[in-house]
């Protein structure tokens, strides 16, 4: 707010900044879930009294604000430990927290199990974990002595568990298993309870439901308010997208920053309805989020980057795309192609095949992205500074 009025002679304008419309960016402090907080602290009440919690699974559709309440409320918890004159406020309680420390684990960029390790070791500790020159072993170890030294026992979030491209669940139960006695943890996921091999070590298993169409029509005004300038919304364009979105506050936020984008390179300050229709247009059929897309390894987000600048007959199969992808990067063309047919076979690009026209051999596969072009091309260049 204070930016705006500090440009009281340039021209009006639409975008004040597209990162707080990012699908992929949490809030401090997410819209309307009070109620799901609630849950998830009624689940965490032991922490107030400096005991740990039973083994817990948050699960839930996309977009649904999992992740959204757990980095706000592990974020709030944290900081607590660290300053212990400061509470933490409940319905129910006042307290100090002093006995326990709080760990966050992404496992879509924390997929194997060095950097498992790595990052509750590096969220624990004062002094800096080395990325090279260190075993898994001496990171088990060195997490058990931390442990054992401050007698404080460890609450982990493990986030976007059993995701095609993050670490399946047996392999976190291998994990935690290995973890000492005094760390309880928190898996958060899509998968059923009664499909994942995880709620065979829990206490409880809590359900996100999906947003309401009001609810989800308040987070986009909220996200928006810190992105556009004044009266930048229609009400209809809200009502559009939210409605099309049927409580995915990930895909609302997309087809809101492509309607965004549409209207500010037509020069226009205010965004409507027919933005947010087009917008809607333009998203991907079972669309994957967009967290998954930017936790890749910089050379396959490169190859992406690219392919999703490529005219469609570029896209008609993959060794033409190869070809076209190769000419706009560093890249060798075998390395682009295995990286195209990795990213298929993870669903983060579909390849259609295209129908058959009686020649011998098999149709080529057209290359579609799982996610909305627009806003990762706007944020890929955002983050790379071009």
């Amino acid at each position: 707010m204070i930016r705006r009025r500090q440009r009281p002679d340039e021209e009006p304008r639409l975008v004040e900044g597209y990162e707080p419309l990012s699908p992929a960016t949490h809030v401090e402090e997410p819209t309307d879930r009070g109620r799901l907080l609630e849950r998830v602290l009624d689940h965490l009440d032991p922490v107030f009294d400096g005991r740990l919690p039973p083994h817990g699974y948050l699960y839930g559709p996309k977009g649904a604000g999992k992740s959204a309440v757990v980095t706000a409320l592990f974020a709030r918890l944290d900081r607590r430990t660290v300053d212990p004159d400061t509470v933490i406020y409940t319905t129910t309680r006042v307290r100090p927290t002093r006995l326990l420390q709080f760990a966050y684990v992404d496992t879509r960029h924390h997929t194997s199990e060095f950097a498992f390790y790595h990052s509750v070791v590096d969220a624990i500790s004062d002094e800096p974990v080395p990325d090279h020159g260190i075993s898994t072993e001496t990171l088990r170890r060195r997490l058990h002595r931390q442990l054992e030294a401050s007698g404080a026992g460890l609450l982990l979030a493990v986030d976007h568990v059993d995701e095609p491209s993050s670490t399946p669940a047996e392999a976190l139960v291998e994990r935690f298993s290995a973890l000492p006695s005094n760390v309880s943890w928190l898996a958060v996921g899509r998968t059923h309870p009664d499909e994942t091999v995880l709620t065979e070590y829990t206490d409880a298993a809590i359900r996100v439901e999906t947003y309401r169409t009001h609810v989800l029509a308040n987070v986009l005004v909220q996200r928006a308010a810190g992105a556009l300038g004044r009266a930048a919304l229609d009400d209809d364009a809200v009502a559009t997208i939210a409605e099309w979105a049927e409580g995915d506050a990930h895909d609302a936020l997309a087809a809101l920053f492509v309607a965004t984008d549409r209207a500010a390179r037509a020069g226009r300050t205010r965004i409507a309805d027919t933005d947010a229709e087009t917008a809607i247009a333009t998203m991907p059929a079972d669309g994957i989020a967009l967290g998954r897309v930017f936790a890749l390894p910089a050379n396959k987000r490169t190859v992406l980057r690219a392919l999703v600048d490529l005219d469609p007959a570029q896209r008609e199969s993959v060794t033409v795309a190869t070809s076209a992808v190769a000419a706009e990067t560093d890249l060798a063309a075998g390395t682009i192609k295995r990286y195209i047919y990795e990213l298929a076979a993870v669903g983060v690009v579909d390849r259609v095949q295209a129908p058959e026209n009686g020649e011998s051999g098999r149709p080529p596969s057209r290359l579609e992205p799982k996610f909305p072009p627009t806003v990762f091309r706007r944020l890929y260049d955002l983050e790379s500074g071009t």
